[in-house]
């Protein structure tokens, strides 16, 4: 039986700014606090990325709000936390950071059953004119979209 899914997060931006490679899923190691501020969907992907730091894979940057009725032992909302990955993944990851041009961005971030996931993908940035012409795309497949339906009415 699948496991329910939750989504909490998406990074949009990561899909506008990059061509997504591979994708792998993976958890991540929380605190108790930081759990029960995302149950409450209080997370924040915009601007984070994923580094590699001595055979680890780490997210930066992921804002996760502290908790309302934690204590003084609550959570720093930008700390880097550490990703669960086999080492043979985090081999891979390596090897296609290496190439120029190439980043982790994590894409988005849910519940899976009571586990926390996050989807990573090796991303390629874009130049300008390839945004220009994903917009373009879009725009014609809106106008088509929007023809369609004219037609039936």
């Amino acid at each position: 039986m699948e496991k329910p899914v939750k989504l909490i997060a998406q990074n949009k931006k990561a899909y506008r700014d990059y061509f997504i490679e591979e994708t792998y899923q993976c958890g991540i190691s929380l605190t108790g606090t930081e759990v029960k501020s995302l149950r409450q969907g209080r997370c924040n992907l915009k601007d984070s990325y994923i580094f590699i730091e001595n055979g680890e894979a780490l997210i930066r940057g992921m804002h996760i709000s502290p908790y309302d009725h934690g204590n003084l032992f609550n959570h720093d909302p930008l700390a880097d936390r550490k990703l669960l990955l086999h080492k043979s993944e985090i081999n891979k990851l390596i090897g296609a950071v290496t190439r120029d041009g190439y980043t982790i961005v994590p894409l988005k971030i849910y519940f899976k059953g009571s586990l926390v996931k996050v989807d990573i993908g090796v991303a390629k940035g874009k130049k300008l004119y390839d945004k220009r012409a994903d917009i373009a795309k879009k725009d014609q497949q809106r106008e088509a979209q929007r023809e369609f339906k004219e037609g039936f009415k």
